[in-house]
């Protein structure tokens, strides 16, 4: 998901924000904006603190205007989740949407582009398909809480919340234990793309993303030359079963699997190392949840419009785009903010605080509309066993020392979280 916009913001991150803007013509701007309804905003997203720990500045954007614009970024801002959801459905029309990228994919198309490409991903997100992959998941849960809890004061981004969803991947996409360190490490450079910046760091995580992608495209090449990755247990071979008697091209396999590392690999981390870090600020909740396991898959609803591990979506206006008695002017940059939207003060009672029995269905983590994550359940999946396993197999959490947040604006996780747990 939330995942399903991440491609899209990186096709167009040196168009969006590459040239900066000359301070007179800012102000000119501004003046204009404001004359016209449009509040004028300090909030930044692309500011490293900001990005780390957001929540105050989307209470200051709930407490002013419907929509609001920062002239340094050149940006409108949409903090409102009614807003926020009617943007995302309006990308299959004329709303904001339509970022033009190379490589179709799935989170970066509108159209019958991306009606194609979903309809051909589907047999692999049916609810048989995920049900025939529970097994694995819990084995994993099991595996790699079990692994925390033999080492206190690990980190549990690193010993958990990284490998799940890659070891997960590999097992569906049938790569060969031999070829599963190469896998992840090639995966952890390839999803790097999502937090690309215009600076030095910036152009050396591209440069890895690059050769990540390509070492990744070589050997899916090298594989399905060889017909490996395709055999019946695999979501390639299923694919290929359910697409018309196996019409997909080697090429459209590997965009597929694109997708599976990008929609599921990143998102599903950030959700569940926030997941720890939060049960460990909150005691009294991973209590609750310990007495009753009926509330895990309200607990992780919660989580995700708690976190919302995709944070922002970045858009262009395909036509004046009206928002209350604000215009967007075609061809203006938009930025979603699902993170605020998540936390609507006029959606969610107390929305600053983490509830496991709040049943917050109204929440976007995933998306909405025809752009809603096709991984969201098996995300769900994977957040639900680890849940599961930790308040079974632990009965209690504490973080030792500080607890490191990303400064990406655009998908947030903690980057290193070490915690003791105490065992069941």
């Amino acid at each position: 998901m939330a995942v399903t916009e991440t491609v899209r913001f990186t096709g167009a991150a040196v168009k969006a924000f590459g040239g900066s803007i000359r301070a007179n013509s800012r102000g000119i701007r501004a003046r204009r904006l404001a004359r016209n309804g449009a509040a004028i905003t300090a909030y930044d997203p692309l500011d490293p603190s900001t990005a780390a720990h957001p929540h105050d500045a989307y209470r200051q954007l709930h407490e002013g205007s419907r929509v609001q614009y920062n002239p340094k970024r050149a940006v409108w801002i949409l903090s409102r989740l009614d807003d926020v959801r009617r943007a995302l459905r309006d990308a299959s029309a004329d709303g904001p949407a339509r970022v033009r990228v190379r490589a179709p994919i799935l989170v970066s198309t509108d159209g019958e582009k991306h009606a194609k490409l979903r309809r051909q991903a589907m047999p692999a997100f049916t609810k048989a398909a995920l049900e025939s992959w529970r097994l694995t998941i819990d084995q994993l849960a099991a595996e790699t809480v079990r692994d925390v809890l033999e080492n206190p004061g690990c980190d549990v981004v690193q010993r958990l919340a990284v490998p799940v969803p890659v070891r997960l991947i590999a097992q569906l996409l049938g790569i060969p234990d031999t070829d599963v360190a190469d896998f992840r490490r090639w995966s952890e450079a390839a999803t790097q793309l999502t937090g690309v910046a215009l600076t030095a760091e910036g152009a050396r995580k591209f440069t890895q993303m690059l050769r990540g992608s390509w070492a990744m495209h070589q050997y899916f090449r090298r594989q399905f030359a060889l017909g490996g990755l395709k055999g019946s247990g695999t979501i390639c071979g299923r694919l290929l079963a359910e697409n018309e008697a196996g019409s997909l091209s080697d090429s459209e396999l590997f965009q597929f699997a694109m997708l599976l590392l990008l929609a599921g690999n990143e998102t599903t981390t950030n959700l569940l190392g926030g997941l720890f870090a939060t049960l460990a600020d909150h005691p009294e909740q991973f209590e609750m949840v310990r007495s009753d396991t009926g509330l895990i898959p309200m607990a992780i609803e919660e989580g995700l419009r708690y976190l919302s591990p995709a944070q922002n979506v970045h858009r262009t206006a395909a036509r004046d785009y009206q928002v209350g008695d604000v215009t967007i002017p075609a061809g203006e940059r938009v930025l979603l903010s699902i993170g605020a939207a998540n936390r609507d003060p006029r959606v969610f009672d107390q929305p600053d605080e983490f509830r496991v029995n709040r049943n917050p269905t109204q929440h976007i983590a995933f998306g909405f509309g025809v752009h809603l994550c096709i991984g969201a359940q098996l995300t769900r999946m994977e957040a639900q066993a680890v849940l599961r396993e930790f308040v079974t197999q632990a009965s209690g959490i504490s973080a030792v020392g500080d607890t490191r947040w990303s400064t990406n604006s655009l998908l947030r996780g903690p980057t290193c979280l070490r915690v003791r747990l105490t065992p069941a």
